[in-house]
């Protein structure tokens, strides 16, 4: 046998073992956003009374060594993103909003992927610096009742850009995120559109050409724009307040 057949193997079983635990990553958070939401409502009462299956996806990507293929690194930090909020919502609960807990986004840590970081590290310098990606803002949800809807499904390398491309034209398509009244001309959209503003006039469109790019009915481009005030209730069920 070659003498470096033993490396050979070991490097190629460390990589599977990896592919692995990456496919188990997805499968175990599908099946947990399956379980535990509904119509973008969290059973937060329900986990908490057994937490158990959220640590374990937890327990088990704080490790994990994700390469730097963009589908699969995209979907896997929305997933923890998500996943990370419910765990920092559980482990404070009861709360009536995730603001309830002093640096809730900016100062507790969880270790992913073999880094120490923070709700915001995983938004801002994970996800939005690398990719420019505004569609992003419909996926990540804060855990807020103004946030995007979390839907009962992992986001998955093969379909995460059709994913962010739906849930991004459901969000302004619908009633929650925009609220258009034509006799006066304006629309009145969420907070995302003014927080991070930068993310939607990119390449020198407007917010509204940014809006009309995913909307069905088109909205005039002399409409003025204002913000309505977020909503920051926690997203529960309603009997799991």
């Amino acid at each position: 046998m070659n003498k470096y057949a033993p490396i050979y193997l070991l490097a190629f079983f460390t990589f599977s073992l990896n592919a692995q635990d990456v496919t188990s990553f997805f499968s175990k958070t599908d099946n947990f956003l399956n379980t535990y939401v509904e119509n973008g409502a969290v059973a937060y009462k329900k986990i908490h009374s057994n937490p158990s299956e959220l640590n374990e996806i937890l327990n088990m990507i704080e490790t994990l060594s994700i390469s730097r293929d963009d589908d699969a690194y995209k979907a896997f930090w929305i997933n923890a993103y998500n996943l990370a909020v419910i765990k920092g919502i559980i482990n404070n609960y009861p709360l009536k909003s995730p603001l309830d807990k002093v640096g809730f986004f900016d100062k507790i840590t969880y270790k992913i992927a073999g880094k120490k970081v923070t709700l915001n590290t995983i938004e801002n310098k994970l996800l939005r610096a690398e990719f420019k990606d505004a569609r992003l803002h419909f996926v990540l949800v804060c855990g807020a009742k103004g946030c995007p809807p979390l839907i009962p499904n992992a986001y998955l390398p093969r379909t995460v850009d059709k994913q962010l491309q739906e849930q991004t034209e459901l969000a302004i398509n619908g009633k929650s995120f925009l609220k258009i009244n034509s006799k006066k001309k304006r629309v009145e959209g969420s907070e995302i559109l003014k927080w991070y503003k930068e993310d939607f006039i990119s390449n020198g469109q407007s917010e509204i050409d940014f809006l009309n790019s995913f909307r069905n009915e088109k909205i005039p481009s002399n409409f003025k724009l204002s913000y309505s005030p977020y909503n920051w209730k926690l997203n529960s069920q309603s009997n799991n307040k």
